[in-house]
């Protein structure tokens, strides 16, 4: 209660001040040894309240302990979920970090708030540091993959005698063939964690092989199965699952915020590493050009890291399920049952019996399986959708939104640049490198001071209206079109969407149901399948676009983002007051 509280005071300045003043009085008090804020961190009153608490339940359900003092058992396996939520109310106050909670959720790695201290001791156990790693090398590979062909997409695709905006789906084939990968490596990942990571690998290797040898065989098919194989070795659902379920709650955070943080520089590097592929040789009948060394380094890559992989990964142990009420246990047994396992109720359950028809005692099923429902994941994408509640399918629109129109901006650079200003590909690589590089700090900002001074469904409808203008300013129309021009309504439209995305998710992640934090269809896999199917309309538009002529090309594809963006806006300022 006194870290409840004083929680609630504390955000109370931080209104008043406009600052988030939490953060600077938890620092500089948490370990002063004249300070009375150490009292409410005081773990030995803790565990006498945890050990008092617990014992009484035990004397109510007639299981009294033979312990004479709280102190002989002052934790036990399985508390209590109010036990756990006062742990829980230390541990906010105490881990009051907001830049790494900020950049955290753009990882949308669901927090389970029901999930209790056994549950954390065996994510302890499935722990292995080097086995997250991989996973964040994993991460940052893959969006080096996506990303590194981006500048030289549209030379490759004349190269093999297409249109340049065919180079629309030479990337968006990837978000395709993602679309699917995700479920299925989302379902392997209930069972393992390396096997679907060396298959990932595996096939990667393979369609980077492709990719390069699409030159030599002067094949477009070829170019696009490969990219095809690369989309269909996307394992980033397999990475959110390992944090989500091995990494232990107090590292979670972290993690996610290294996950986001492999994300955005695997989006800087891929960009940045064409500009060093400026060569053209021949070894035997293999040709190595800036088209086609992507795909040779990153097979490299990924046969170094299918080698890391087999050495360094460790496989945790398969997660028992204890909370499962077997059907031969009688009605009356069920709350004791329920006592000794762990499930997770409000301290005592309803447990008056009523007469059957036989005469004898019954219990009201509703009482015995409301819980496991609430925490039961969800078995099909169908019943995932109709968990679902308006303000949560308006900020997936809005998610598809921010993420069709930075891939409108990114895959068309090349052709739009080379059109307009002559660009060359080293010009192209390190603009969109440079875009990529205002990921961090962007979120650095918005996470230590924006989200201090403004609420954060205030920071959502200012960079809706912000990507808006973006859009609005990249338009040609009439005047000649110019580098400032193009690049300033670039940057305003990248960053506003980089900053919508984080406070999008934060709030997504505060609506969505609990049973979507775990399972297959967890609330990961829908932004996933939301971004990504964002990405492939988004590559489709620029290929259809393309049948207008080059001169055409950016207006007709601005067109569908100017709808699309006003369309959020307005769904957001009809659930404005159901966000929270």
């Amino acid at each position: 209660m006194n870290a409840i509280g004083l929680r609630k005071i504390l955000k109370k300045f931080d209104k008043r001040f406009g600052y988030r003043f939490t953060n600077y009085y938890v620092k500089t008090r948490a370990n002063h040894p004249y300070s009375q804020l150490r009292q409410v961190f005081r773990h030995v009153g803790i565990g006498a309240v945890v050990g008092a608490i617990s014992r009484n339940l035990a004397d109510l359900q007639d299981h009294q302990g033979n312990y004479v003092s709280i102190y002989d058992q002052p934790a036990l396996s399985h508390p209590d979920p109010i036990v756990h939520s006062i742990k829980a109310a230390v541990n906010k106050l105490s881990n009051s970090t907001n830049f790494l909670e900020f950049l955290g959720k753009h990882a949308f790695i669901m927090q389970d708030d029901l999930r209790s201290p056994s549950e954390d001791d065996v994510a302890e156990q499935r722990y292995h540091f080097m086995s997250l790693l991989l996973n964040l090398v994993n991460t940052f590979l893959y969006m080096v993959n996506t990303y590194i062909i981006v500048p030289t997409a549209d030379d490759y695709s004349l190269s093999l005698g297409a249109a340049a905006t065919v180079c629309g789906v030479v990337i968006g084939s990837m978000a395709v063939a993602q679309v699917f990968s995700s479920v299925y490596f989302s379902a392997w990942s209930n069972r393992s964690y390396l096997r679907p990571l060396v298959f990932s690998s595996i096939v990667l290797l393979i369609g980077n092989t492709l990719y390069a040898l699409a030159y030599d065989l002067n094949s477009i098919v070829v170019l696009l199965v490969g990219r095809l194989f690369c989309g269909l070795g996307s394992a980033r659902a397999v990475n959110r699952r390992y944090i989500s379920d091995c990494v232990p709650h107090k590292l979670r955070m972290r993690a996610s915020a290294g996950f986001v943080s492999a994300s955005a520089l695997g989006m800087a590097c891929g960009p940045a590493l064409a500009c060093l592929f400026q060569t053209d040789f021949k070894i035997y009948k293999l040709t190595f050009n800036q088209e086609t060394l992507p795909g040779w380094i990153m097979a490299i890559s990924w046969l170094i890291y299918l080698l890391w992989l087999s050495i360094s990964f460790r496989e945790p142990p398969q997660e028992i399920k204890q909370d499962i009420i077997p059907q031969e246990v009688r009605a009356g047994t069920v709350v004791n049952y329920a006592v000794e396992n762990g499930i997770t109720q409000p301290l005592l359950l309803n447990t008056q019996p009523k007469q059957g028809e036989n005469g004898d005692q019954e219990y009201d099923d509703g009482e015995e399986e409301s819980c496991e429902k609430t925490r039961k994941p969800v078995t099909s994408i169908v019943s995932a959708y109709r968990l679902l509640t308006p303000s949560v399918k308006v900020q997936l629109l809005v998610y598809f939104m921010l993420k069709y129109a930075m891939e409108i901006l990114l895959a068309e650079a090349s052709v739009i640049t080379a059109y307009y200003f002559i660009w060359s590909t080293n010009s192209v690589a390190i603009f969109l490198a440079c875009l990529g590089l205002t990921v961090l700090p962007v979120n650095i900002i918005v996470g230590t001071y924006i989200s201090n001074m403004f609420e954060e469904r205030q920071v959502l409808l200012a960079s809706e209206i912000m990507v808006l203008i973006g859009i609005l300013l990249s338009f040609h129309i009439g005047i000649p079109y110019s580098v400032p021009q193009y690049v300033g309504s670039a940057l305003i439209t990248f960053v506003s969407a980089e900053v919508l995305e984080g406070v999008n998710l934060s709030l997504l992640s505060r609506v969505m149901s609990s049973r979507l934090s775990r399972g297959t269809y967890n609330g990961g896999l829908l932004s996933t399948e939301a971004g990504t199917l964002a990405r492939v309309v988004a590559d489709g538009t620029i290929t259809l676009s393309g049948y207008f002529g080059v001169a055409k090309l950016l207006n007709a594809t601005l067109v569908p983002s100017l709808f699309i963006c006003i369309s959020s806006i307005i769904a957001t300022c009809f659930t404005y007051n159901s966000l929270y």
